[in-house]
């Protein structure tokens, strides 16, 4: 609706000063033609709306004008009361900050919203952990949300997975991501995109060098590389393996992220998966499921398992 758009139009405006008109366009899924019949609208309603000739020009607020309208909608309205991910706040310093501002909101909200956003918040609940994980360790984000929000150098001791120690790395930081709960911090070490799992960082330091980021580059398109970097990574060992149905939900529940496509089709009591890990070593897990579960192939991992088992029964058959 144009109402809306205009409303739009204005909000951006009155956030980002000068605005070029083809970004306002881009922004807003029209052309340059109609941002601009837009802003005539605009000016022939009273606000006071200019725009600029020239290369470096654009679209801008007379200054000092600021309106209070927020011009939410219902939906937009109870959106802002659905928080998922709520430990990133506490993670960052902020959820008390967030407190106050939901207060704001709904104290701004136009008085028909308000009851349904309240409803939201109450009935409505995102919890991003996942079933049966072990729990995370505390993790200090202090360091390295200031050297995000400063715009300067970090120099870190990490400890990699799989690492026998921790090294030193220095690094040009793009921003933070929280994944399923774990934060991740994502950084240019020489020039090259890398992750880096913030509850690993034995020690960070910040050091007065100005970042040197990639140019052009940003935290969401960074992150989405790296993301797909790591879900496209070849498997080190593909295993084949029969659950029992009665043990299927569970089985999806421990190990739903290791399949790679969905079960197949059920054949008697068993159904067949196709599941990825790194190393041989890591389908150890499986035993925690006894009976119900069989690995049919590789022979290498059929055989660690049941040396695997050989050694617990030797451990439990022994009385003490």
């Amino acid at each position: 609706m144009k109402s809306d758009r205009l409303l739009s139009l204005l909000l951006l405006l009155q956030t980002r000063g000068l605005v070029p008109a083809t970004e306002l366009a881009e922004r807003l899924d029209v052309s340059v033609r109609t941002v601009y019949r837009d802003v005539e609208a605009l000016s022939a309603s009273g606000v006071p709306v200019y725009a600029e000739r020239g290369r470096h020009g654009g679209i801008a607020l007379l200054p000092g004008f600021r309106t209070d309208v927020t011009g939410l909608t219902a939906d937009e309205s109870r959106a802002l009361f659905v928080l998922a991910a709520q430990g990133a706040h506490a993670a960052l310093g902020l959820d008390r900050a967030l407190g106050s501002a939901l207060r704001k909101v709904m104290a701004a909200l136009p008085e028909p919203h308000r009851p349904a956003a309240e409803l939201t918040s109450r009935r409505i609940l995102v919890d991003p952990d996942r079933w049966m994980r072990t729990p995370l360790p505390a993790v200090d984000l202090d360091v390295l949300n200031r050297a995000v929000f400063t715009d300067r150098r970090l120099r870190l001791r990490y400890r990699s997975s799989g690492a026998p120690a921790p090294k030193t790395y220095t690094v040009d930081p793009y921003g933070l991501v929280v994944k399923a709960g774990v934060w991740y911090l994502v950084a240019d070490h020489r020039g090259e995109p890398r992750l880096f799992r913030a509850d690993r960082v034995q020690r960070a330091e910040l050091l007065d060098d100005p970042v040197r980021r990639r140019e052009a580059a940003e935290l969401a398109e960074v992150w989405e590389q790296l993301r797909r970097r790591v879900e496209n990574r070849p498997a080190g060992v593909l295993v084949r393996a029969r659950i029992r149905h009665d043990r299927l939900d569970r089985f999806l529940r421990l190990h739903g992220d290791r399949l790679t496509s969905p079960p197949g089709e059920p054949e008697g009591e068993w159904t067949e998966v196709d599941l990825a890990f790194p190393e041989a070593g890591d389908a150890r897990p499986l035993l925690a499921l006894g009976g119900s579960v069989e690995v049919l192939e590789p022979p290498e991992v059929r055989t660690l398992l049941a040396e695997a088992a050989v050694e617990v029964l030797a451990l439990h058959a022994d009385p003490l």
